[in-house]
Formats: structure tokens, C-alpha cells, sequence
């Protein structure tokens, strides 16, 4: 796995740059490929509650045309993860935060509900996929539909 921080996507880079179609260092931002922008359709295996998140966030992300149809399985994981961690909640607060266990010698001892293990790294997994997509406020920032600006030759600081 490479090491550094995630490549930034190329209208970011044009929103903070010098403009005329360069990034802050005066590089010329590579044009991203032009993806047909349509909704990806949902896999038959979501359950019922990752298929209702489906269909609450699609109609967002397809509005401000973020989605294509290869995003389907990033989304359906960021679905089904919010499925797990919904899941797990429950559990725990159906259960608590502690369970009793029998232990092969026979005793029994008030252990942590694994639950709660479930339901952190879900919620780490969800923070993951919610940037993905930009469903936090700080990764929001990063969104743009701007379209990028060409160097049209009139600017002599270019």
C-alpha cells in the first residue's frame, strides 16, 4: 500500500490553485475522465436496513451527480456497514455493555459485550466510507461540481 496522504481529487486541487486550469504550485491539473454519471442499482443482497439507506442517500448523491454506476459497491459497503453498525447498537442496548459468560472450567465471569467491539469498528468503517462519499462536514469542503477552468491564453501570469 502506498504511503502519504490520499490524492486529491483534481477540482479540488483547481479550487485551491492559481487558476487558469493549474494547481497551487503551477502544475496543469490533469482533466478527470468524464464518467456517465448514473446511478448505480442497488445488489439484491443489501439487507433491509442497508437498502433503506440506499435509497435515502442516493437521490442526494445523484442530484449533485457524485455517483456513477461503478460506485454500486463502495456503496453498498458504506450501506451495509451502516446496516452492522445499527445491528450492533442494538445489541448493546438490549444487552448492555456487559455480558455474563460460561467459560469452559465452569466459571462465570462479567465480560465486555462483544457487541461493543462490533459496533466500534463498524463506526470507524462508517467514518471511512462517509468521506468516501463526502457525508461528514470536513469532507463536504472537499466537494466540488466546479468545472475546471482552461487556459485560454489571455492570462500572462499563467
Amino acid at each position: 500500500m502506498p504511503k502519504g496522504p490520499t490524492p486529491r481529487p483534481a477540482a479540488l486541487k483547481l479550487v485551491e490553485g492559481r487558476g487558469n486550469g493549474r494547481d497551487s504550485g503551477g502544475r496543469v491539473v490533469a482533466t478527470p475522465p468524464a464518467f456517465v454519471r448514473l446511478p448505480p442499482e442497488p445488489p439484491a443482497w443489501l439487507d433491509e436496513v442497508a437498502l433503506a439507506e440506499w435509497e435515502r442517500v442516493l437521490p442526494e448523491l445523484t442530484r449533485l451527480e457524485l455517483t456513477k454506476e461503478l460506485d454500486g459497491a463502495a456503496l453498498a459497503a458504506y450501506c451495509q456497514t451502516w446496516s452492522l453498525l445499527v445491528a450492533s447498537a442494538a445489541e448493546v442496548a438490549r444487552d448492555g455493555l456487559t455480558v455474563e459468560r460460561t467459560f469452559a472450567n465452569g466459571s462465570v465471569r462479567t465480560v465486555v459485550n462483544p457487541a461493543v467491539a462490533v459496533q466500534f469498528k463498524a463506526s470507524a468503517q462508517l467514518r471511512s466510507w462517509c468521506a468516501e462519499f463526502g457525508f461528514t462536514p470536513s469532507s463536504e469542503q472537499r466537494l466540488t461540481t466546479t468545472p475546471p477552468v482552461l487556459d485560454d491564453g489571455l492570462n500572462p501570469f499563467a
